[in-house]
C-alpha cells in the first residue's frame, strides 16, 4: 500500500507580538490666543480675559502706584518735606523759637498783645522749654496796685529757681489799667521792678476795651514789637 505524507503542522503565530511601528508624533500650533488672552507658560490660563498691561514708563509715572509703594515701605502716601515758617514746631502748634507771654494774673493783658504782635499765650504759667515751648518769655501784669504785686510775685518765683531751667526773660511788660498818669506810689513800685529787670509800658488803647481796630498804633507798642521781634508794626506804623 502507498503511504501517504503526513499533513504539515499549522502554522502558528508567534506569542510575542512583533514591535509597533513608531510614528512621528503630529505637530500641531495652538490657536493664537484672543484679545486679552496669554499662552498657559506666560500668563492667564486660555479663556480668562484680562485687561492690557500699560507700559513700564506708565506704571512708574501712575500716582496710585506711587501711593501702593510708599505705604507697603511704611510711610504715608504723601508727606509734606517743607519746613514750617516758624522752626521747631512743637505740640498743639506751639514753637520753642516763639516768645511765650506769661500772665502775671488774670485781665492782664497778654491775650490782646498776642493778637496784636504774634507768639504764644502761655497763660498764668510757665513754660517748659524741655517740652518744646517757647524759652524767651515776656511777663505781663496791669499798673494797677494788685497787677504790680502779681509781678513782683512772679519775678522773685523766676529768681529763686522757681520756675523751668533754660528761661529767658526778655522784659516785664506792664499795660496801663486807666487812662491818665499814675499816682506817686504806683511809680515807685514800678521804679523798684526796674531795678530787677528791664520794663516795658504800654499805655491806654481804647481800641482793645471797644474790640475796635486802633485809629492810630502808639509809638510803645512799635517799641515792643521790635523787642519781640515782631514786624506787624515795624513800618508804616502812626504814633
Amino acid at each position: 500500500m502507498r503511504q501517504e505524507a503526513p499533513a504539515p503542522a499549522p502554522r502558528t503565530r508567534s506569542a510575542v507580538p512583533p514591535a509597533p511601528r513608531r510614528l512621528a508624533p503630529a505637530v500641531s500650533r495652538p490657536p493664537a490666543p484672543a484679545a486679552g488672552q496669554s499662552t498657559a507658560t506666560g500668563g492667564p490660563v486660555a479663556g480668562q480675559t484680562t485687561a492690557p498691561r500699560a507700559p513700564a514708563a506708565q506704571q512708574a509715572a501712575s500716582p496710585l502706584n506711587s501711593a501702593v509703594r510708599k505705604a507697603s515701605s511704611g510711610r504715608p502716601a504723601e508727606q509734606s518735606r517743607g519746613r514750617s515758617k516758624r522752626a521747631g514746631k512743637a505740640a498743639g502748634g506751639r514753637s520753642r523759637e516763639e516768645v511765650g507771654w506769661v500772665k502775671a494774673h488774670g485781665g492782664s493783658g497778654a491775650t490782646s498783645l498776642v493778637e496784636a504782635l504774634g507768639g504764644v499765650d502761655v497763660g498764668d504759667r510757665w513754660p517748659e522749654p524741655a517740652r518744646g515751648e517757647p524759652y524767651r518769655i515776656v511777663l505781663v501784669g496791669r499798673t494797677s496796685a494788685s497787677g504790680l504785686r502779681s509781678v513782683s510775685r512772679a519775678l522773685g518765683a523766676l529768681k529763686d529757681g522757681n520756675a523751668p531751667q533754660g528761661l529767658e526773660l526778655l522784659a516785664v511788660v506792664l499795660v496801663a489799667d486807666a487812662p491818665g498818669r499814675l499816682p506817686i506810689g504806683l511809680l515807685r513800685r514800678i521804679r523798684v521792678l526796674r531795678s530787677v529787670a528791664h520794663v516795658h509800658r504800654v499805655p491806654w488803647i481804647p481800641a482793645w476795651r471797644t474790640d475796635s481796630p486802633m485809629k492810630y498804633v502808639p509809638r510803645q507798642l512799635v517799641t515792643l514789637s521790635r523787642l519781640v521781634g515782631s514786624d506787624v508794626y515795624g513800618e508804616g506804623a502812626r504814633s
